[in-house]
């Protein structure tokens, strides 16, 4: 069953990063393109469902906002 899930895909200067929201753990695809992220981090959300199970992500559970907010450490 084909999953849905959220993906936000940052530009840096040295490519792109993406990563998902509302899996559990820490999944992160890189590539030089944005689309080669996004095809990397979902190679790695299927590695990391079939490592730890479908209960890292629950679609009964959906994410309701994102928020981008800066920290001051």
């Amino acid at each position: 069953m084909a999953r849905r899930i959220p993906i936000i895909i940052e530009r840096h200067p040295g490519g792109y990063v993406a990563y998902p929201v509302g899996l559990r753990g820490v999944v992160v695809g890189e590539g030089d393109t944005a689309e080669a992220a996004l095809a990397d981090v979902e190679s790695a959300i299927r590695f990391h469902l079939e490592t730890f199970g479908t209960e890292v992500w629950d679609p009964q559970d959906p994410v309701l906002e994102v928020q981008i907010r800066e920290a001051h450490v």
